[in-house]
């Protein structure tokens, strides 16, 4: 695997992203790392540094300093390494805090990152991330939003002052979301895409991994209907006598590569359980 990064991007007045090079199944093209700046001004927060590839975050480092500014935070939409794994080498070399709705990956902004792992500290006192808070970092604002069901510690990020919401794995660029048990819970998923598609003034999505996306409303509808319809499919193979979830994968997701097998039996468990509690 190459470990080079791609070209700075540009995609809003705001937003500018960096791909990391580890493109796989499961990542698309590889993760997007999102550099959120409020025009002129001299402090930028980094989203999910991505994964522990040191020419990437090098490349994140270098860009905040070719546009002269500093990294003030780094802010995790959640905790699966290929958008954390990063985050403290990151942070270290930064000078920076790390928020997230994990404790297990927060720093305070002046750490001692080697005898902090020595000594096996939970940093519980570095600040979290709260729904419905406001963080403004030298005028840019950012409205935190819990999103849980990809993961119970998956939040989004709105931009409200131009109508962006950054959304992790919550919403992908291309293709749909795992909700991957025993993390992944389809019931709060299902009521995180109704909160989603409630918000008002969003006219764009950027997510974790693959393309900007500027048609959010329907791109949710089809979230919400995709789910819609492989829980039928899930209820017509148990219907039909699956009875295990490698069962069900094999009636419901014939179409998937068998690459993707193991993650699509996460997702059945997570679906089986949500049809349980229903009935």
């Amino acid at each position: 695997m190459t470990t080079s990064s791609s070209a700075v991007e540009v995609v809003t007045d705001r937003a500018t992203r960096i791909l990391a090079a580890n493109p796989g199944p499961m990542t698309l093209e590889g993760t997007n790392t999102w550099i959120l700046r409020e025009p002129g001004a001299s402090a930028v927060v980094v989203v999910d540094p991505g994964p522990l590839l040191e020419p990437h975050l090098q490349a994140v480092l270098d860009h905040v300093a070719s546009i002269g500014c500093h990294v003030e935070t780094v802010l995790l939409t959640h905790g699966h390494y290929d958008h954390s794994e990063g985050a403290a080498w990151f942070a270290s070399r930064a000078g920076c805090s790390v928020r997230s709705v994990d404790p297990t990956f927060r720093l305070p902004a002046e750490h001692d990152l080697l005898g902090d792992l020595l000594d096996g500290k939970v940093l519980a006192d570095a600040q979290d991330l709260l729904d419905g808070q406001v963080l403004v970092v030298d005028d840019l604002r950012i409205e935190v939003l819990a999103t849980p069901g990809h993961t119970a510690d998956s939040v989004c990020f709105n931009l409200p002052d131009e109508g962006s919401l950054l959304t992790g794995d919550t919403v992908l660029g291309r293709g749909t979301s795992v909700v991957a048990h025993p993390d992944g819970t389809l019931a709060p998923y299902l009521d995180s895409l109704h909160r989603l598609q409630a918000l008002q003034g969003v006219a764009r999505l950027l997510p974790g991994h693959g393309p900007a996306i500027e048609n959010p409303a329907a791109v949710l509808a089809y979230y919400l209907q995709h789910r819609a319809e492989r829980l039928d499919q899930v209820r017509a193979a148990v219907a039909a006598g699956a009875t295990t979830p490698a069962e069900v994968v094999q009636a419901v997701y014939a179409e998937v590569p068998p690459i993707l097998w193991p993650a699509a039996e996460r997702s059945v468990r997570a679906q089986l359980d949500y049809l349980a509690a229903e009935s």
